[in-house]
């Protein structure tokens, strides 16, 4: 097997949008660091039945005009 081919894995904090948290070990970011979720399985669509609305917290949503 090649060495150094694998991903590191550490310890991470995951804050839902509740403001629930737990932690976990992941690839992403460097030890101890914590990852804030904008949509999880509480506030998406998908498995609510529809009743939230998705809110546009970091600016991404773009208006595009109809020809």
């Amino acid at each position: 097997m090649k060495r150094d081919t694998h991903p590191e894995y550490h310890t991470i904090k995951v804050v839902m949008t509740d403001g629930t948290e737990f932690e976990t070990r992941s690839t992403w970011g460097k030890p101890g660091d914590t990852m804030r979720l904008d949509i999880d399985s509480k506030s998406h669509p998908a498995w609510t039945g529809g009743q939230q609305h998705l809110v546009d917290r970091g600016g991404f949503r773009r208006s595009f005009p109809v020809s």
